[in-house]
C-alpha cells in the first residue's frame, strides 16, 4: 500500500519537464539534427510505410485502419502519447503495439503481425508520429495502479548475474559514462525509435531485452506483463516530456 500511495502522489504530481533531461537533449548536435531533418531521419521510412499499412486492405473482407478510424491526422493524434492502456476484453492493459496487433486480429480477422516485424514496427511508428510534440500523458485510470507498483519494482530490482537494478544505472549514474556510453535517464519519450547500434527500428521491448542481457539477466517475451508494466511505470516518470517520432538514437 505504501508504494502505491508513493505512485499515486507522483502520478498527482505536475509535470516538471524541465527537471529532466531527454535521450535527445544528450545526444551529438549532428544526431539531433539528423532527427529533425525529415529527408536525413532515417525512421521516416517506416513512418511512410506505415501510413500505406494505415489505408491497405487487410485482405479479409474487413475494413483498413483508414475505413474504421479515418483519418490518422486528425483521429489518432494523442493516442500514442497514452499507451499502454487498459483493455477491457483482456483485463490488463496493452501497450500500442498490443493494440495494433488486437485490432488486427479482432477486427480485420488478420494474421497478427508478430512483435519486431516490419509490418508493425511501421504502423507504430505511424501512430506515433501523429502525436508528435503532444505531452505524454500520465496514466490515471485506478485499474493501473497495481501494474504501476509491478513496474516500479521491476526497475528498482537488482537482477542477473551483474545484480544491477535500472534504477542504480537510470537514476542513481544518469549522466555519468559506461565504457563509452552515456547513461540516459530512460525517459521513454521515441519509440520505436531507429538505432544506429541496431541499423533499423525498433521497439522498447527490444531496447528492455538489450539491457538485461547487458546485466547478465533472462529477458522477458515483447508483450509481455513484465515488459508492459515496466513501460508503464516509465511512461508515468516521464508524463509531461513531449514525444518524438520518429526518434533517432546512436
Amino acid at each position: 500500500m505504501r508504494r502505491a500511495a508513493i505512485l499515486a502522489c507522483l502520478i498527482a504530481l505536475p509535470a516538471l519537464a524541465d527537471d529532466r533531461v531527454t535521450g535527445f537533449e544528450q545526444m551529438s548536435s549532428d544526431l539531433q539534427m539528423m532527427q529533425n531533418d525529415p529527408f536525413a531521419n532515417p525512421g521516416q521510412f517506416w513512418v511512410l510505410d506505415g501510413q500505406t499499412l494505415w489505408s491497405a486492405d487487410p485482405g479479409t473482407g474487413a475494413e483498413s485502419c483508414a475505413g474504421c478510424h479515418g483519418d490518422a491526422s486528425a483521429t489518432m493524434v494523442g493516442v500514442a502519447a497514452r499507451y499502454p492502456a487498459w483493455d477491457n476484453q483482456s483485463n490488463r492493459p496493452v501497450d500500442l503495439e498490443g493494440r495494433i496487433e488486437l485490432c488486427r486480429t479482432e477486427h480485420q480477422n488478420a494474421e497478427p503481425f508478430g512483435r519486431e516485424s516490419a509490418g508493425l514496427l511501421a504502423l507504430s511508428a505511424f501512430l506515433t508520429h501523429q502525436s508528435k510534440g503532444l505531452p505524454i500523458t500520465r496514466p490515471e485510470d485506478p485499474r493501473l495502479a497495481p501494474w504501476l507498483v509491478r513496474g516500479e519494482t521491476l526497475f528498482t530490482s537488482r537482477m542477473g548475474q551483474l545484480n544491477l537494478s535500472c534504477a542504480i544505472c537510470h537514476d542513481d549514474n544518469a549522466g555519468n559514462y559506461l565504457a563509452a556510453a552515456l547513461i540516459p535517464e530512460a525517459h521513454p519519450t521515441g519509440y520505436p525509435q531507429y538505432r544506429l547500434e541496431w541499423q533499423t527500428m525498433g521497439s522498447l521491448s527490444r531496447r528492455f531485452g538489450n539491457c538485461l542481457f547487458g546485466v547478465r539477466a533472462t529477458s522477458f517475451a515483447a508483450g509481455s506483463d513484465e515488459y508492459i508494466a515496466l513501460e508503464l511505470y516509465l511512461k508515468a516518470r516521464a508524463a509531461g516530456l513531449a514525444v518524438e517520432s520518429p526518434a533517432v538514437r546512436p
